[in-house]
């Protein structure tokens, strides 16, 4: 299994799963990519590396916001006390409501990498039934509440009742808070038309995905 990508301040392609393989894409609609020759000096640790991904890339435009914009996404979508397995629906699920390429295709593969069947990917993407990959209640429902906390709207106290059946409050506001950080990346990735890693493309290719 892959490590997960949020580690610390490292948030190689956050959004986006592990540092490509090979070069990443710079050529874009609406934004000029960073990189080691052109970051600010206060944004140079992020590169240091190798390449940090789109997302690190565009954010090191504006350096006073890449330290606490970074630290906050490792920590509302690296490890905690939900499982990567339940931050993985959470952000594959958002990301496909939300309409974002980039990030649907990234965290397909974070997703696979994260232990999570095809069929379970394929369902989080509406490719498939969700009875088809999901047929744990206890996950069924947390996908019923991404669901709704993705769309615009309130939580139906009915839908609070079932949830909570299922997961404690603290799991619910861990995870919301990874669907919300989700949704951020989502409108981030998708308004400055962020392109996805050749390395990601080439393993949606391979998994039969376009």
């Amino acid at each position: 299994m892959a490590a997960h990508p949020y580690r610390s301040v490292n948030i190689a392609s956050v959004a986006g799963g592990a540092r490509p393989t090979s070069t990443r894409v710079v050529e874009m609609t609406r934004l000029r990519l960073l990189d080691s020759r052109t970051a600010p000096l206060s944004g140079q640790a992020y590169f240091a590396d190798g390449d940090p991904g789109p997302i690190v890339a565009a954010l090191a435009q504006v350096p006073e916001l890449l330290g606490p914009t970074a630290a906050f996404l490792s920590a509302a979508l690296g490890p905690g006390a939900a499982s990567t397995r339940h931050k993985e629906i959470a952000i594959l699920r958002t990301s496909w409501l939300q309409g974002c390429r980039y990030c649907t295709e990234a965290h397909s593969v974070v997703a696979l990498d994260s232990g999570l069947t095809a069929e379970e990917v394929r369902a989080l993407r509406a490719d498939e039934p969700l009875a088809a990959g999901f047929t744990d209640p206890a996950e069924r429902s947390l996908i019923e509440w991404i669901d709704t906390m993705a769309r615009s709207g309130p939580v139906p106290s009915q839908l609070w009742a079932s949830t909570r059946a299922f997961w404690p409050e603290h799991l619910l506001v861990e995870l919301s808070v990874t669907i919300g950080a989700t949704i951020f990346l989502n409108r981030f990735a998708t308004c400055f038309e962020l392109p996805s890693a050749p390395a990601v493309v080439e393993r949606l290719a391979a998994e039969g995905w376009s």
